[in-house]
């Protein structure tokens, strides 16, 4: 019988996580939740795979719904909003900037970004986007700002864990 030291079960379960990638890693899917039997390695998200959450959190903006867009984020994530002095932490206060924010048919667009990925489970996407909002007199103007986002993957589901968004000054 052999003992494994920790760096050999390493090279092992990476192997074995290589060996098994097969089709479904040469045909470019980076499935965040590919791993070994032994849950030894996990692969990290492309950068593209975290750049469409912007997308995804964009088109439940579009929704108009505040509980649409409010699934977006963990239940304790934390919520910094460009148009509210107060830190929203609570699935219920995420709710409520929402359902105001959208009263103004927000629509965003990303000028530059920058993304992070900091393992297979978590990535910061943060850099400018620009805002195209209506007055209540139907009027559209645009807000350029600055954000942050921190993903984490929880049950299988990216959510936003932190967004802080910031009028450019």
């Amino acid at each position: 019988m052999t003992r494994r030291t920790p760096v050999r079960t390493a090279v092992v379960a990476a192997a074995v996580l290589l060996a098994g990638a097969g089709p479904a890693h040469a045909s470019g899917s980076t499935s965040p939740d590919t791993r070994t039997a032994h849950h030894a390695v996990a692969a990290k998200p492309a950068p593209r795979r975290i750049a469409a959450l912007f997308d995804r959190w964009n088109a439940a903006l579009a929704t108009r719904n505040a509980r649409t867009v409010a699934a977006l984020y963990a239940p304790d994530a934390v919520l910094l909003p460009t148009q509210s002095s107060e830190i929203r932490t609570t699935h219920d206060r995420i709710v409520d900037y929402f359902e105001h924010f959208l009263q103004q048919k927000p629509r965003g667009r990303i000028q530059e970004r920058h993304i992070t990925v900091l393992g297979p489970r978590s990535a910061i996407d943060t850099g400018l986007y620009e805002f195209t909002l209506t007055d209540k007199n139907g009027k559209a103007g645009r807000t350029d700002a600055r954000y942050t986002f921190v993903y984490e993957l929880r049950g299988g589901h990216w959510l936003i864990v932190n967004h802080h968004s910031s009028v450019v000054p």
